[in-house]
């Protein structure tokens, strides 16, 4: 008796018709599936099957058979199983997630320090909206994330990896651009793009800021993303305040200005979840001062 005799028998008895078994489910002929059974039922002893109006019908041997052939099958195939996983172990898997513009800086840095301590993990790489990255660590399908420090999520841990100052984005014939720096009042009578709730830790910070600088702006636009922001400064001849790395998106109608006296900054952070054991994740952890210095090195 061979594990072939046994997935044939199965085979037949789920489809109940030997025509259908052979054709649909063994992709043989129904004269040598016949010839299988047979030889079956003499190496068993007993008959296993007959045929009726209905088609094919087990015995009462056939229907004690069935429920053993079903299990020696089960064990057969998780016995392969598991001899597949120690032949071929399952790569461990990171998934990282970077707030768009970001990754230029940090993710060629994040994804040396990790493949050169475990070259054989695979890292998932996402970017996305800060929140939407947040959303993602609360839900487990992303194990580290380069986010702004969200708010209202108690469950996230945020280590703080470079404060970055906002800088004025203006085109690159506007009359602020003859300036060296840029003082928030001459911002007063301009058209203003400002961020959409796609980004709501820097827009609470450049609100506050003009709030405090005394400066009563209404923004005429509002942008999703670092790409529309540019096109509707260079479109509408505005101006904006958007974090420094900005800088690396510049197209050549559009320039940049450092702002005059105290600029305000914003955190760039690594999240996390905090029930997250993984090791990769303390790795990482154990290694953001290597990160932050490789990146440094690299903006400088």
């Amino acid at each position: 008796m061979e594990l072939r005799h046994l997935r044939y028998f199965v085979a037949v008895a789920e489809a109940g018709s030997l025509t259908l078994a052979a054709e649909q489910k063994l992709h043989t002929s129904q004269p040598s599936l016949s010839r299988q059974i047979r030889d079956l039922e003499d190496e068993v002893g007993a008959q296993l099957l007959r045929r009726s109006a209905r088609g094919i019908e087990l015995t009462p041997a056939g229907r004690v058979f069935l429920d053993h052939a079903r299990s020696v099958l089960s064990q057969v195939e998780a016995a392969s199983e598991a001899a597949r996983r120690v032949a071929h172990p399952a790569k461990p898997r990171f998934a990282m997630g970077f707030l768009t513009g970001h990754e230029l800086t940090w993710m060629p840095k994040a994804l040396q320090i990790l493949h050169d301590e475990l070259p054989n993990t695979d890292v998932m790489i996402s970017s996305q909206y800060s929140p939407l990255l947040a959303n993602g660590l609360l839900k487990g399908t992303v194990d580290a994330a380069f986010l702004r420090r969200e708010r209202g999520v108690p469950d996230l841990a945020f280590r703080l990896l470079v404060k970055e100052p906002l800088v004025v984005i203006l085109p690159r014939d506007h009359r602020l651009a003859a300036f060296k720096a840029i003082s928030p009042r001459d911002l007063a009578g301009e058209t203003f793009v400002t961020v959409s709730a796609t980004a709501p830790v820097l827009r609470v910070i450049i609100d506050n800021y003009l709030k405090r600088s005394g400066i009563n702006i209404t923004p005429a636009h509002e942008a999703d993303h670092l790409a529309m922001g540019m096109s509707l400064i260079a479109s509408t001849g505005g101006v904006g305040l958007l974090p420094a790395y900005a800088q690396n998106f510049l197209p050549s109608s559009v320039t940049s200005r450092p702002l005059k006296g105290d600029a305000p900054t914003i955190d760039l952070v690594l999240g996390y979840k905090k029930s997250n054991q993984s090791p990769i994740l303390r790795l990482l952890l154990s290694r953001l001062d290597e990160l932050v210095a490789r990146a440094s090195h690299k903006t400088r």
